[in-house]
């Protein structure tokens, strides 16, 4: 597949419209990009230059305004190519309630992967990105540098063909910057197809093979890194510590010759030099509480001179790694028995009887007795014989 596109885009744009329809932002003009199989490219620019809309724009998160854009040879929204497709974005979204082993088991199951091979593969990446000891905390409660690793681990899950990479290195320490470059190294020499978006400059000089750079959402240059860094017109020879008669009549050649010379020690770089430190104090076997530096990349891919797929690795033993873990050991503690004293259970029994209730009578009627109103018997007399009323 070397020579051929994993990534191409034909005048791609992308136009960012306020509530009427109207062009508001215009994030990405007419890009035009190919990046090759087994190929590390960088993909550099400012702030608001268009790299994270170019890239949501590849996978289908965003729809292009107008152009297109091919990776591995279709549309990125076809299952079967995002399958392929491992993507690191810019921040870690991650469950903060699930560990990083049930993390990466989510992830595993959302690509369908046998369980044999789920197990291996979670494990073998947590051992590679420095988190087999916390594989079971919550990430939640992870630094940014250490959800980055977890980040990273999710997006080579599915052993992708293509890895997207947003900012890989934001947060890590030099120890796991250097991990994610040997890593980005190791991934290319199998074949794999990288695409690296980051700030920090020197570690795209570090890893890519071509770059290109956007500024305002516009292509501004793209090539080979040692090709655009040339310094035209200038010489540069590295030679062995030297006499210092043979320095001065170096010089003087070079002087009558009408050119500039300049006599220093080279210098170190700066991240060759702290990894060398931090070696140094590791092979001492100095104490740390921090991230070490675990060796696990080339463990986990396992190189060869011919590349070959993650999976078929992992799957060579049939059995699933056995992690060395020792028992938790827990304290028995003895309770003692309380025997009863059983004459005065027996007492209690024998004479325990059930309380005596009395039955409840029923309640006696009350006559009542009501007096008879008297009775005015003139009144009487003169309703029965009104000839009496008039007598009176």
């Amino acid at each position: 597949m070397a020579g051929q596109i994993a990534i191409e885009t034909l005048a791609l744009t992308k136009i960012f419209t306020d509530w009427w329809g109207r062009s508001k932002v215009m994030a990405v003009s007419d890009l035009s990009l190919q990046v090759r199989h087994n190929e590390v490219f960088g993909f550099l620019g400012p702030n608001g230059s268009g790299k994270t809309t170019t890239i949501k724009m590849l996978l289908g998160l965003l729809k292009a305004t107008k152009g297109r854009s091919l990776v591995l040879g279709g549309e990125s929204t076809d299952p079967k190519i995002a399958s392929r497709i491992g993507y690191l974005p810019e921040e870690s979204y991650l469950y903060k309630y699930l560990s990083a082993r049930e993390t990466l088991n989510f992830y595993a199951n959302l690509f369908g992967l046998a369980g044999d091979v789920r197990k291996m593969r979670v494990e073998a990446l947590l051992d590679m990105v420095g988190l087999g000891a916390v594989a079971n905390r919550p990430v939640g409660t992870f630094s940014k540098g250490m959800a980055r690793r977890i980040g990273l681990a999710q997006a080579l899950i599915n052993d992708p063909d293509l890895l997207i990479l947003d900012e890989p290195t934001s947060g890590l320490d030099p120890i796991g910057t250097r991990q994610i470059k040997d890593l980005i190294i190791a991934l290319a020499k199998r074949g794999k197809t990288i695409l690296l978006c980051s700030h920090l400059l020197a570690d795209v000089e570090d890893v890519c093979d071509r770059i290109a750079i956007l500024y305002g959402g516009k292509m501004q240059t793209q090539g080979k890194v040692k090709e655009l860094l040339e310094q035209h017109g200038k010489i540069q020879i590295t030679t062995k510590e030297m006499p210092a008669g043979v320095v001065s009549q170096i010089k003087d050649i070079i002087e009558k010759q009408g050119g500039q010379f300049q006599v220093s020690p080279p210098l170190d770089r700066l991240e060759t030099f702290f990894m060398r430190i931090v070696e140094q104090a590791q092979a001492q076997n100095q104490s740390t509480s921090g991230a070490m530096n675990t060796g696990q990349v080339e463990q986990y891919l396992n190189l060869t001179s011919k590349p070959s797929s993650i999976l078929d690795k992992l799957v060579e033993n049939n059995e699933a790694p056995v992690v060395n873990r020792e028992p938790i050991v827990t304290e028995k503690v003895e309770t003692a028995k309380i025997e009863p004293d059983r004459v005065v259970l027996k007492e209690l029994i024998s004479n325990a009887q059930p309380p005596k209730t009395e039955a409840i009578k029923p309640q006696e009627k009350v006559k009542v007795e009501i007096p008879k109103p008297a009775v005015n018997r003139n009144v009487l007399d003169d309703l029965v014989d009104p000839s009496n009323a008039g007598d009176k």
